[in-house]
Parts: structure tokens; sequence; C-alpha cells
């Protein structure tokens, strides 16, 4: 049994050191706010403008699945983090193929006007 006290510790103390810190403004927070401005909508320093349920232009759309696509590549760079006595060629070459897959891939992105404004 003593080799699970500090797995049973763990389980104890790690909830209470993420739980009180989410539990101490409680007892100081007040309900009734003196300052009505505080509850107002609030845009960048500016009243807000429009519906907020109005129609996007599908290009912010693309930009962000732009995004998503693209940026989790970069985890794919962390193999080839190592030193370079380390990485033997089949890692340069296929790591290389990856960047041509890639460029490939943001040419035609770039040929179709993905990020272009208008």
């Amino acid at each position: 049994m003593s080799e699970f006290a500090p797995i049973s510790i763990y389980l104890v103390i790690s909830p209470l050191v993420s739980l009180i810190p989410l539990g101490v403004p409680f007892p100081f927070a007040s309900n009734s706010s003196t300052y009505p401005d505080k509850l107002s909508a609030y845009e960048c320093g500016f009243d807000p403008s429009g519906d907020a349920r109005s129609r996007f232009d599908i290009r912010f759309y693309l930009v962000s699945i732009l995004f998503i696509i693209l940026d989790p590549e970069v985890t794919f760079f962390f193999p080839w983090a190592v030193p370079p006595n380390k990485i033997d060629l089949f890692g340069f070459w296929s790591m290389m193929a990856f960047l041509f897959i890639l460029t490939i891939g943001f040419l035609y992105e770039w040929k179709r006007g993905a990020s272009d404004r208008e």
C-alpha cells in the first residue's frame, strides 16, 4: 500500500491546486455592478456595429481552413531537428519530399488566389 502513497497524494493535491484558484474570487465578487458600462458589449473600443449573426465572406472561412491545414504541418519538422550527424540520407530525402509536397500545395493555393484580398 505504501507504494501507492505518492499517487494518492497526487490525486488529492492536484484537484485542490486547480480548484482553489477558481474558488477564491467568489467570496470577493459582487452580484450587482455599479458600472453598467462593464456589462455592455465592447468591440475594440467602439460601439458594436451591425448584427453578430450576419453573413461572412467565404474567404474568412478559407483562411481559417488553410490555417488549420498548414499549421499542424509544422509539427512534422520536429523529427528533423536532430543533430546533422544523427540523420541519415533517408531522413534527409524524406523531409525534402515532404517540403516538396508542401511547396506544391502552397503554389496551388497561390495560383488559385486563396489568400488574395479584394
